[in-house]
């Protein structure tokens, strides 16, 4: 048998407490999702003035970072770098801003961001899983 760690209440709200600083920091409206290891969601937060698809985006890049098992800027990359066929996974969000959160070499779930370029949605996701690195 295998142990597994989860995602509870307490770290959910420590990763959207620290996204949502380093969003404020910079000064960025941006959607914030934290999701669970099978992209179901777990925290949001919609800064003001971001716009309301934001939190659809967010949690669907969060969804997707979840369960491809790594940063959703990849799968943009191998977009980009000509694989096209790669449109046709059913992933909703191959866009960058979507971060998994890694425990113990496990992925337990992911953070998404929505509302800035994607590397500045990658950069307040990161701030979020850094929040509970260990």
């Amino acid at each position: 048998m295998q142990t597994k760690h989860v995602l509870g209440i307490a770290e959910s709200n420590r990763i959207l407490s620290a996204a949502r600083d380093e969003a404020e920091r910079h000064g960025w409206a941006v959607a914030i999702a934290v999701v669970d290891d099978g992209g179901h969601p777990l925290a949001l937060a919609r800064l003001d003035g971001t716009a309301p698809i934001g939190a659809y985006i967010a949690q669907e890049k969060a969804r997707t970072a979840a369960l491809g098992r790594r940063d959703t800027q990849a799968y943009e990359d191998m977009i980009n770098g000509g694989r096209t066929a790669f449109l046709s996974a059913p992933l909703v969000a191959t866009l960058g801003g979507g971060v998994p959160v890694v425990v113990g070499g496990q992925v337990v779930g992911a953070v998404g961001v929505s509302g800035m370029k994607p590397d500045e949605d990658a950069q307040i996701a990161k701030a979020g899983v850094a929040s509970i690195a260990a």
